[in-house]
């Protein structure tokens, strides 16, 4: 009988475990996915313990925000889609639910894309909610164009290497802020035309010396906190800034500069069935060109699940945790 990662309180790592459950039948406009592999994202980790914005429905709660597999069966309504074709999940509207952390769930049919050809299947686990993430941020929101100067920060997370990659395919100017300088050389052959590292350099400095002191273009704080301050202070006057992440719990000042200020929030284009087509054919696009690649830190079993979480908690990952199943 297929299986399941279910937890019925909230806590640490091991409070998730695996039982046996029949697959559900797809409604007429859904389909059923045989889950081939999952990423394990923050949200995964707030859910668990308690933390999470949304409430999460005890016992018997799911986990799991994005994956990949085969359609496996489906409802009668559906169109354009076959028995056997390989997708990826763009957003599973209740995850405590009917999460990917599973070996079959059932999704709305428009939740679904076609995976990429060149994508491993581990890769194609680890794609979506960065790569979504970074291109509604820098794409649909901050309107990125050619020769633009991208400031992005935490920027060997996945989110911040997604934009790396996006930001080099549409031919902007990524400079990469992250907080250590043994990382500087890694970020640099990840596609970095600049890396500014907060452990010995100023952010604003290293950013003018790189634009002609004119400041960078759009700024992606992946971070938030106090220290956006100093992104503002490396921001060209009229700039944008984007905040798509808020790790730091510190309150944010209001920046004080001229600059367009949006709030990006990671699923704020997932229901929008046209923006989801345009990040789609943006994605195929660049793993066909070579542009755009996931990066893979760890892979781990279903039956290790509860290690792929303290691996995540642990906060030494470089890149994306993936678990196959």
């Amino acid at each position: 009988m297929p299986r399941v990662v279910v937890f019925d309180r909230f806590g640490d790592p091991d409070v998730m475990h695996i039982v046996d459950e029949s697959p559900v039948e797809p409604a007429p406009d859904e389909v059923r996915i045989r889950i081939e592999a999952f990423a394990v994202n923050p949200l995964d980790q707030m859910m668990r313990s308690g933390t999470s914005p949304a409430p999460v429905a005890l016992p018997h709660a799911r986990l799991g925000i994005e994956g990949t597999g085969v359609v496996d069966a489906l409802g009668r309504d559906v169109t354009g889609l076959g028995i056997g074709d390989p997708v990826i999940l763009t957003a599973i509207p209740d995850a405590v639910v009917r999460g990917s952390y599973a070996e079959y769930t059932t999704v709305p049919a428009s939740r679904v894309i076609a995976r990429p050809p060149g994508l491993e299947v581990a890769e194609a686990a680890a794609v979506w909610v960065a790569y979504s993430t970074a291109y509604g941020a820098l794409v649909e929101k901050a309107g990125v164009r050619p020769a633009d100067h991208v400031l992005i920060s935490a920027a060997s997370g996945g989110v911040g290497r997604a934009a790396i990659q996006i930001a080099n395919q549409i031919g902007a100017v990524p400079i990469a802020v992250t907080r250590h300088s043994a990382k500087k050389d890694e970020l640099l052959a990840a596609g970095a035309k600049a890396v500014v590292a907060t452990d010995h350099e100023d952010i604003a400095d290293v950013v003018r010396e790189h634009t002609d002191g004119a400041g960078a273009d759009i700024v992606l704080d992946l971070v938030m906190g106090p220290g956006q301050q100093d992104l503002v202070k490396a921001t060209r006057a009229e700039g944008t800034l984007v905040a798509a992440g808020s790790p730091d719990p510190r309150p944010t000042p209001f920046p004080a500069a001229a600059l367009r200020i949006f709030r990006y929030r990671s699923f704020e284009h997932t229901l929008d069935d046209a923006a989801v087509k345009r990040m789609a054919a943006f994605l195929s696009a660049g793993v066909r060109l070579g542009a755009l690649r996931p990066v893979v830190d760890k892979v781990f079993a279903l039956d290790e699940i509860v290690d792929a979480h303290r691996h995540l908690e642990d906060g030494r990952h470089d890149g994306k945790i993936v678990v196959t199943v």
